[in-house]
């Protein structure tokens, strides 16, 4: 029985307006993993990168290292074994009964990316294990945590899983998570695919779920 790594990650806000300040979409994300060895080797790099004096935050940060640093990480990463999974949810497009509180759109579109991104890796005989990256408040964290979890027993038809929510700190493979997710975001808020291409060859499923939709709600 093999058992399946699931690191996950969200970019994006939950802020339902136009203006510079908020983002246009939001952004679910997996990285599925076989082996977490990864890790080790992201813990190497952080480990010469101090040698050699290099700018480093607490832990790997896309959105805040050092371009030197980031160049360094998608060096490492892109030559491990992988695949990235992200849906991709418009936020103007989204019906106000999905978006009424940050939970209940959170809750849908993690439903959505589990439910139809797991086929791209995942055998009804295998483990799945979901690390996700802890974020708010203590109140907020357990309505995430409740929200994960619901999410799984409705589109993983087993017994076989377990999911966990740690701090990005503490696990390098969450920070894999982060650096492929905020790629994915750049290109699609920006239209800077400098670091997408980096990782193009690993994506195996990126959905627009809203992509024929035409009406916008704000």
């Amino acid at each position: 029985m093999a058992r399946i790594f699931l690191f996950a990650d969200e970019a994006g806000d939950f802020a339902f307006k136009r203006g510079d300040s908020a983002s246009r979409y939001f952004i679910v994300g997996t990285v599925a993993l076989e082996s977490c060895d990864i890790g080790t080797r992201l813990q190497a790099l952080r480990r010469d990168l101090a040698w050699r004096g290099k700018p480093l935050k607490d832990y790997f940060h896309a959105s805040e290292d050092r371009q030197e640093v980031r160049d360094a990480v998608f060096e490492t990463i892109r030559d491990s074994e992988f695949q990235v999974h992200a849906t991709i949810m418009e936020k103007a497009k989204a019906q106000p009964q999905v978006r009424e509180s940050k939970e209940r759109f959170y809750k849908y579109g993690w439903l959505y990316h589990l439910r139809h991104s797991n086929r791209k890796y995942l055998t009804a005989s295998d483990e799945l294990h979901i690390t996700t990256a802890s974020v708010g408040t203590k109140k907020g964290q357990a309505i995430f945590t409740s929200a994960v979890n619901d999410v799984v027993q409705q589109t993983v038809s087993r017994a076989q899983w377990a999911t966990s929510f740690w701090p990005a700190a503490t696990d390098p493979c969450l920070q894999v998570a982060d650096y492929c997710i905020w790629a994915i975001q750049r290109k699609w808020e920006k239209g800077d695919s400098r670091s997408y291409d980096l990782i193009n060859n690993k994506i195996t499923h990126e959905y627009d779920m809203w992509a024929h939709g035409t009406k916008l709600y704000y």
